[in-house]
């Protein structure tokens, strides 16, 4: 039985991602083209895994099923167990391309028939990679907020996974045209920046922070840092090294102010946390990659609700909505805000940047 008739949009998911990750991560496209030719295959394992997988998602290429896969398959490797272990940068053992792919196609088809349930819990979550990289442009976003309210912010985040986004302004920032943030940093954010610096006099100050996902990242919990890890792409090391050095500080600021990310619907926690907005400080709705895993429903929920709380809005009391979201799968992401203050130009939706999707080009446009 050949799985392509059945399932075309899954298979041409993974198709497009392998593309989408064959130049910055050789590896992972390598592993997802053979899984893409292994569920192709006639064999019952093979049919009832591309089943499976297709059941996953109603869109399996906006819902990143591929990477869910590629992600649990990860994991294994950073568990330590074998095969995948010593097939996996960073351990992997030299091989020709051939016998890398006769590998592969061995570990793909011993990961379906003996760790089932560790990919099918893969499969049920959306991607988790928490990209700290993208900080490199919510932050200037978030000056940008700041510069046009003049009040301290109160940062709610949607889909905030582990939280390491929320604490963007402690880490340092150094693109080469502008720097800023607290020099002794253990995590530097470099990107390829075009245009001008962002209001950097501006001054910065968050004073509460609150985020939810609907499936957090405890970082206390032992194996949850690992779990978090398995989204990043192998061969990138750098994403790796970002991400233990961004755990560390994430830890240990929610440690010192008591954050925890709550495990609740983005709509729920928005509309809990509009109702205790307080004067003199500016709510910002932040949320980076995560309007795609959103059903359109609560999309519509969230939306309503900004705009209401957006109506009631004045110089002391203050909304912004900033996304870092691609406006498609296949292209680059929108940094936008929209900022109300109860005056002329009220909600008006501007796009301050355009960037790569992990936060590495950063295409700064508003002046």
């Amino acid at each position: 039985m050949d799985a392509s008739p059945g399932h075309p949009e899954l298979l041409d998911a993974f198709a497009r991602q392998t593309v989408w990750c064959r130049e910055p991560a050789p590896f992972s496209a390598r592993v997802l083209e053979r899984s893409r030719l292994w569920l192709m295959g006639p064999a019952p394992a093979q049919a009832a895994a591309a089943a499976v997988l297709a059941a996953a998602a109603p869109d399996p290429l906006a819902a990143a099923v591929a990477l869910r896969w590629l992600a649990g398959l990860h994991h294994l490797a950073l568990l330590g167990l074998q095969p995948w272990a010593a097939l996996w940068p960073p351990s992997a053992a030299p091989l020709t391309d051939s016998g890398l792919d006769v590998a592969l196609d061995a570990a793909i088809a011993t990961a379906w028939a003996q760790q089932r349930p560790l990919l099918q819990a893969a499969l049920a979550r959306p991607p988790q990679t928490n990209e700290v990289q993208r900080s490199a442009a919510l932050l200037p976003g978030l000056l940008h907020v700041a510069a046009q309210t003049g009040l301290p912010l109160a940062l709610l985040e949607i889909g905030a996974s582990a939280g390491l986004n929320l604490w963007c302004d402690r880490y340092r920032h150094d693109h080469g045209v502008w720097a800023w943030g607290p020099t002794q940093s253990p995590l530097t954010l470099q990107s390829d920046w075009c245009g001008p610096a962002p209001p950097l006099q501006t001054p910065l100050q968050i004073v509460r922070r609150a985020g939810c996902d609907a499936s957090p990242v405890d970082l206390v919990q032992a194996g949850e840092a690992l779990r978090l890890a398995s989204f990043v792409w192998a061969d990138q090391r750098e994403r790796l090294a970002r991400l233990h050095a961004a755990r560390q500080i994430t830890a240990a600021c929610n440690a010192a102010q008591g954050v925890r990310v709550q495990a609740a619907r983005a709509a729920d926690f928005l509309r809990q946390a509009l109702q205790s907005r307080q004067h003199g400080e500016t709510a910002v709705l932040m949320h980076s990659v995560v309007w795609q895993y959103i059903a359109a429903e609560e999309q519509a929920d969230i939306t309503a609700q900004m705009q209401t709380a957006g109506r009631q809005a004045d110089a002391a009391l203050p909304l912004a909505w900033l996304r870092f979201e691609p406006p498609a799968p296949d292209r680059a992401a929108e940094l936008r805000c929209r900022v109300w203050r109860g005056g002329d130009g009220d909600g008006v939706d501007r796009l301050l940047a355009r960037c790569h999707p992990h936060g590495s080009r950063i295409d700064w446009i508003l002046n």
